[in-house]
């Protein structure tokens, strides 16, 4: 699980601070990352960067909480719950499934699977529950 622990470690660093870069030291060279919301898939160091940063913008407070984490071989499936408050002002509370595929120490995959729609509702009409996520300011 230690890998698993270092992706949840950095991703946590992320929604907290603002710190970007502990997450994309994770990835390899040549890693792609993406999600269901996203019509495209990012590559490379820099476009990771780009989506971690764009993922850490959607939301003014956020904060992730981690079922389960299942690690296998060189593959990782985290179980997650989001909680945060859109720029709005709106409580926004999602959950899902991510797919990390590794190469030796490096992650060459990520992938996140969740409702969009879901999402895009509460970010605009504040659908979810009060969120308890307390505010923080970016690095």
């Amino acid at each position: 699980m230690e890998r698993a622990q270092r992706f949840v470690d950095a991703l946590a660093k992320l929604e907290e601070r603002g710190e970007v870069e502990s997450l994309v030291s994770l990835f390899g060279e040549d890693a792609q990352v993406s999600n269901v919301a996203s019509r495209r898939v990012f590559s490379g160091l820099e476009e990771v960067r780009q989506f971690w940063r764009d993922y850490k913008g959607t939301l003014a407070q956020v904060r992730s909480t981690f079922r389960n984490m299942i690690e296998s071989g060189d593959r990782v499936a985290l179980e997650w719950e989001t909680q945060g408050t859109a720029h709005n002002g709106a409580a926004v509370s999602y959950e899902g499934v991510s797919i990390i595929e590794w190469d030796g120490d490096r992650i060459l995959r990520f992938y996140a699977y969740f409702d969009p729609g879901l999402l895009g509702r509460e970010m605009a009409h504040g659908t979810a529950e009060r969120s308890e996520v307390p505010a923080t300011t970016p690095a």
